[in-house]
Parts: C-alpha cells; structure tokens; sequence
C-alpha cells in the first residue's frame, strides 16, 4: 500500500510503502463492532449497587396477620412493593470487560486503518516539531493538511508532551501514542508520524 506522506507544512513531500497486511486489510464489520463493544463496555466502572430485601434493615416482623384484617396479606415491611423496600434484581458491582482474542482486536485495528487508507483519509507525516506549547501552530498544522474542524485521530511515536499540550485544547482532535479500533472507528481523519506507522506494521 502506498501512502502519500507530509512535512509539516502540509506539503506532500512523495509517497512510501507500507505493509498491505497493515493497510489493506479486506473488510469485517462484524470484527470492528465487537471491538468497539469491548472498549465501551471497559469503559464503565461497575460500581452501581443496591440493596435486595434481604439486604435492608428491619423487615424481621410480619406487620399484620395473615387473615381477617381485610387488607392484602403481609410478610414484612421491606417488600420491593412497599416504601424503603428492598430492590427487585438489585444491581450489583461487576465488571463488564467482554472477551476479545488478542488476534481478533489487532485484525479489527487492522481493518479499519484499511478502511481509512482506501478513502485516502490516512495521512502519514515525515514528522512534527513544536518547540513549545502553541494551540495556534497546530491550528495551523491542521490547516495546511486540510483537515481542520474534522474529527483526527492523531498517532504520535514517540510520545511529545508539547505536541499532545498544543492539540487538547481543539475540538474533535483527539492525540494518543497509540489507538485502539474505537479510536479509529471515531475518526475521520488518522494522522500518524512516520515513526508510528512503522510502529502500527511492527505491532500489528
């Protein structure tokens, strides 16, 4: 697969190639939306609890006898049906992680840099410089690769603390040392050094 790469001023400076393995990769939808799942489903912290009847104090007594007083019958004053009962399926603290072979998550990061790299959305750039923090100057970076106000995943490797503090502050750009399937599928645009491409053919 052939890329075309970038310098920082935006200018296309040739193009190199690049593992089909990596940035070819045939189409699975099926791969990319279980994934997804399995990073969203990480995402939540499980630590929702309530109390089932037998959980909550008191209770113990039967509030009226079974028969002759003419109301419904009655076993204790902590029934889901009553005030300050207990819950019905009370939820409780789990963990929500899904299953996913290792395999299977790299193939489904696989596909979709595929996916980016055949509407020509993949951008590789020689590399990027910032001597200190400047959200202006990266407005600019994103301007001359004509892709500002879009969604990007930026791929930096090696990690640069003034490139990530010059880009927080932009909507919908989002900089990672690395991404996962949802990352990528979350994105319009995947801009990557150099340097993380080659990383993105070793891992993967």
């Amino acid at each position: 697969m052939k890329l075309k790469v970038f310098n920082q001023t935006g200018s296309n400076i040739g193009e190199e190639n690049f593992s089909d393995k990596v940035f070819a990769e045939s189409n699975n939808d099926t791969l990319v939306y279980l994934a997804s799942k399995k990073y969203l489903a990480a995402q939540r912290q499980g630590t929702h609890s309530a109390l089932t009847r037998a959980e909550v104090s008191g209770g113990g007594k039967k509030p009226w006898k079974q028969k002759g007083t003419g109301r419904a019958r009655a076993g204790s004053i902590r029934s889901p049906l009553w005030r300050h009962g207990g819950v019905i399926f009370a939820p409780k603290p789990r963990n929500y992680d899904l299953g996913l072979p290792k395999k299977a998550e790299k193939k489904s990061i696989r596909v979709l840099l595929s996916d980016r790299a055949k509407e020509g959305k993949v951008i590789v750039i020689d590399s990027i410089i910032i001597e200190k923090p400047s959200t202006k100057e990266m407005t600019s970076f994103l301007k001359a690769l004509k892709i500002e106000g879009a969604k990007v995943l930026f791929v930096l490797n090696p990690y640069n603390r003034k490139v990530y503090l010059s880009g927080r502050n932009i909507k919908h750009l989002n900089i990672k040392e690395s991404a996962n399937a949802y990352d990528i599928l979350n994105s319009e645009y995947v801009v990557m050094t150099r340097d993380a491409a080659k990383k993105f053919e070793e891992i993967l």
